[in-house]
Formats: C-alpha cells, structure tokens, sequence
C-alpha cells in the first residue's frame, strides 16, 4: 500500500502544487510584463503543458485511491474522512473536465484565432475554475491531516 500512498500523493502535489505556481505566482508575473495578446499566447502555452500532467496525475491519483480503497476492504472499511476525500475529489475532476473539453478548447481556438476578447473571457472563467479546485485541493489536504 505504500507505494499506491506515495504515487497518490505525488500526483496531488504536482497537480494542486500546479495550480498554486500558476495561479499565485505565474499569473501576477505575466501580467506585470505582458501585453494582453502575448499573455494569452503564454497561457495557451502553459495549459496545454500542465494539462498534460494533470490528465496523468488525475489517472494516477483515481487508480491508486481505487486501490487503496479496496486493500481497506472497501468504502465500509474506509474512515469517514475517506468519504470526503472521495467526494471533493470527484467534484475536482468534475471542474478540470469542464475546464478542459469546455472552456480550455474555447480559449486555444480563440488565441489561434486571434479573438482577443473571446479568449480574455474564457480565461477569466479558467481563472476562476482553477481557484476554485485550488480551494478545493487544500481542504482535501486540511480534512486528511485534521482528521488522522
């Protein structure tokens, strides 16, 4: 079970760790230096990069929670705070689908295309989206530790 544990909770760190370097730190940065176009530009860039690994992380994380879960003995088995984990983290993978086949191919056509302001709005929603799984990831980690 150790190394499912350790699989698992690399993929979150990667996944969540992501989105907190792109939303705390890359974010503010591009908007400090870029024009709208070349930040839209950098943003296309670094989503089809990170999505990537969230599409691998998201995989690893669901396999080794599914394994773990039923080296326990199944759901029954599980502790309480399991169940939370579970629901939070379906409700997250939820958000980075509609993320991803909505609002992400929305955007990169809109930046291919050079619509600017289309691409602005579509941002704006991924912006919010990304915060709100962020929020969403570091009450996994809180309800986890809290509850050991």
């Amino acid at each position: 079970m150790a190394i499912f544990k350790l699989i698992h909770l690399l993929s979150i760190m990667i996944w969540v760790g992501g989105m907190f370097f792109a939303y705390v730190v890359l974010r503010p940065s591009a908007a400090e230096i870029l024009q709208p176009p070349e930040r839209l530009q950098l943003w296309n860039n670094v989503f089809g990069r990170f999505f990537n690994w969230v599409w691998v992380t998201s995989v690893l994380t669901v396999l080794t929670g599914i394994s773990m879960i039923i080296q326990f003995g199944g759901m029954a088995n599980v502790p309480r705070y399991i169940h939370a984990m579970l629901l939070l983290g379906t409700i997250m993978l939820g958000i980075y689908a509609y993320v991803y086949f909505g609002q992400y191919r929305i955007f990169s056509i809109s930046v291919a295309s050079k619509d600017w302001p289309k691409a602005a709005t579509s941002l704006a929603t991924i912006r919010k989206l990304i915060a709100t799984n962020l929020l969403i990831g570091f009450s996994i980690f809180a309800i986890v530790e809290l509850s050991r």
